[in-house]
């Protein structure tokens, strides 16, 4: 197969877009469709400065250098979560994350959250009793607080995710099949900002994970290969699977499901849920946004392993 670009030998083809091309014109690609996105969804202009989230996977790494090839601002933030399970998962993704920025020269944030507040991921979960075998509900709530914190006290405009669309058709089947519409209300590209929170982005939300795979790879960029240890078993590694097989049998489907439903959301899907949206309160201990009447979900778990 040739690359409809230059008729050179195809490095990469993609079904879904009826599309082949070459190393070079697929590397270009890449960026230039990234960029379009950034600008149809309104994510976030060149003078503005970006915080990457980066764990030391291909899709956030990938993010990253996309982001300093086209110009923008973006430093990285990594956030040491303690996940080894006797792998030294942790150990590697953040050396892979240190070794990236180095070799681009690029700023990066670390925040070790065992040194932080005294507990690593695992030994939270096990001490609040929140999924002692899979702590995924736990490294969610340390997660989004740590980046929205970051962001928030160093300034930056907006915080960017290396979600692609494998991440986001899972999550939106997965809302879809138990209408979960406050969750579908809030799922897209762009989450703005509200009430302290800082503005979240997903400039990879179209990219298949196969195409964030091809640029890693073809960029050079050594990446954890390693899933998460304890995400084997997962509803969303199930739903992709779904998926995957669906995408078999019809290119460009899950680029679709995603798309129509941005599509119908903008049109007044859920308007509804919008309208009747719960108060946001300040959390008396971090001063970040919470639905409760007092302490947000993270200080209240920190507050909990506390001893007395």
């Amino acid at each position: 197969m040739k690359c409809r670009t230059c008729g050179a030998k195809a490095a990469v083809n993609m079904r879904q877009h009826k599309l082949a091309l070459c190393k070079q014109h697929f590397l270009d690609w890449v960026p230039i469709q990234t960029a379009r996105f950034i600008k149809k969804y309104r994510m976030f202009g060149p003078e503005e400065r970006v915080l990457v989230a980066v764990s030391g996977g291909k899709d956030s790494l990938s993010l990253w250098d996309i982001l300093h090839r086209l110009g923008y601002q973006a430093d990285g933030l990594y956030l040491g979560l303690g996940i080894d399970e006797g792998l030294g998962y942790s150990d590697e993704s953040r050396r892979l994350t240190e070794q990236f920025a180095r070799q681009h020269g690029l700023k990066l944030h670390i925040v070790d959250v065992q040194a932080t507040y005294g507990y690593d991921i695992p030994t939270l979960s096990a001490l609040t009793h929140r999924g002692q075998n899979r702590p995924c509900a736990v490294c969610g709530v340390v997660k989004r607080h740590e980046m929205n914190r970051i962001a928030r006290d160093l300034g930056y405009d907006v915080l960017a995710t290396g979600h692609n669309l494998d991440d986001e058709a899972s999550v939106l089947f997965g809302n879809t099949l138990s209408w979960q519409a406050e969750f579908l209300l809030r799922q897209g590209p762009v989450l703005p900002a509200h009430d302290g929170l800082a503005r979240k982005v997903k400039p990879l939300c179209r990219f298949y994970e196969k195409e964030m795979t091809a640029y890693a790879l073809l960029r050079g960029i050594e990446y954890i290969y390693e899933e998460c240890p304890f995400s084997a078993g997962s509803t969303t590694i199930y739903y992709k699977e779904l998926l995957n097989r669906l995408e078999n049998d019809r290119p460009g489907a899950k680029l679709a499901f995603y798309l129509k439903f941005l599509e119908a959301r903008e049109n007044g899907l859920f308007r509804s849920s919008l309208d009747s949206s719960q108060p946001m309160y300040n959390c008396p201990s971090c001063g970040q946004p919470t639905q409760y009447e007092g302490k947000c979900s993270f200080c209240r778990m920190i507050e909990k392993v506390q001893p007395a």
